[in-house]
């Protein structure tokens, strides 16, 4: 079914009903545009004024919701008014008519309708002055252009000023939607970095805690129970200090924030020397002599350094008893780390694990587009789950 227009606005409404009865006004006082009975009067007489007035006033009802429309019926209109005596009022709402299609029609019609006026108002004074040879003849192309060209003219300068204006509106709307994307995505992002700085900092030193407290309470000897109580105040002070560490990076750089927030892989020593302290059989080969690789970007030594801790954490709560290997290899453009440890049943207590750890390494060497896998594999001595990271070293990062 068609679907039915709109109905007309209430300023449309005022506009015809005050044109209809300014027009009425200056037909009830005798007020026309020329004399009765002279040329090009047609039909002579006051009540056929009355006609082009009436489809007038209704062209303005809808100059806003079928403009191009009411335009073609207003043009029959006025054509029609300059063939009675004529009333100002028609001639003042078909000029209207004409600047609300320019500003309301399709933008086709708002650059066509200016350039056929533009035209008339140029043949409308060139064709009178060819034909008749008197400067008065001037004087119709002059008055096409007031009531056609210069409304037509005005409502193209409105439209323009109107278009530039909803742009300029779009656009600030756009920056701002991207300026909150810019700030959404920085905060998850910086979420995702202390999350998982909160995860590769203290999950280490939790987990000790957790494994040797329920070997403390589930074994009746005092010498184990004593080593067990040892590991867990030295891990539970180790993480009180990195805990107060990573307050002081949130509250603005206060406290001394360095040694939690850029760890390198110097490091390493002492981390494989605190996994031994938790009871971990680890072994550590960064090399010909034994140091880590030397000129890594800090940004990849923080991921190499973090990956190895978290996966020596995962050893502590998951891995079967054996040695954990962790090796580290520099080349061609790129720095290996590898983590092996034993599978199998470790016979003694576990600490519950949440996979976060995983996502965070992977997440690390995301950033640095390197890879991350993690799984179990097969070997000479067994079964055993190897975590390897790629990470990308490049020449200009580490000089």
């Amino acid at each position: 079914m068609p679907r039915a227009l709109p109905r007309p606005s209430r300023f449309d409404v005022v506009v015809a009903v005050a044109g209809l009865l300014g027009g009425l006004l200056l037909w009830g006082i005798g007020l026309g545009m020329q004399r009765g009975h002279e040329p090009p009067v047609v039909w002579p007489g006051r009540w056929p004024i009355l006609v082009p007035l009436a489809v007038m006033a209704g062209c303005e009802l809808f100059r806003r919701i079928a403009p191009q429309s009411a335009l073609l019926v207003a043009t029959a209109a006025i054509a029609g008014d300059t063939l009675t005596q004529g009333n100002l009022s028609t001639v003042v709402m078909f000029t209207d008519v004409i600047y609300a299609a320019v500003l309301y029609g399709t933008p086709a019609a708002a650059r066509r309708i200016p350039r056929v006026t533009a035209l008339l108002s140029v043949a409308g004074a060139a064709v009178p002055y060819a034909l008749w040879r008197v400067p008065e003849a001037l004087l119709i192309g002059v008055a096409v252009g007031v009531v056609a060209f210069a409304p037509a003219a005005t409502g193209l300068i409105v439209r323009t000023h109107r278009d530039a204006a909803e742009a300029a509106r779009l656009r600030a709307e756009q920056t701002a939607l991207l300026a909150e994307m810019d700030r959404v995505q920085a905060v998850t992002a910086e979420r995702a970095r202390m999350a998982r700085e909160l995860h590769d900092m203290v999950a280490n030193h939790l987990s000790a805690i957790a494994i040797h407290s329920t070997a403390a309470l589930s074994l009746d000897e005092p010498a184990t129970t004593r080593q067990s109580l040892r590991v867990i105040r030295e891990n539970s002070v180790a993480g009180l200090a990195e805990m107060r560490r990573l307050i002081g990076i949130l509250r603005d750089g206060s406290g001394d924030t360095e040694p939690a927030a850029t760890p390198t892989l110097d490091g390493l020593g002492a981390l494989v020397d605190s996994a031994r302290a938790n009871g971990l059989d680890v072994g550590l080969d960064a090399g010909p002599d034994g140091d880590a690789p030397a000129d890594v970007p800090a940004p990849v030594g923080l991921a190499a350094y973090r990956i190895v801790q978290e996966s020596l954490t995962n050893a502590l709560k998951h891995a079967g008893p054996g040695r954990v290997t962790v090796t580290l290899a520099r080349r061609d453009g790129v720095l290996d780390v590898r983590v092996v440890s034993p599978c199998g049943d470790r016979g003694g207590p576990r600490a519950p694990g949440s996979g976060a750890g995983l996502v965070g390494m992977r997440e690390r060497a995301g950033l640095l587009h390197g890879t991350l896998e993690a799984g179990p594999e097969d070997s000479a001595d067994g079964k055993v789950w190897a975590v390897r990271a790629t990470l990308p070293v490049t020449e200009g990062d580490s000089e």
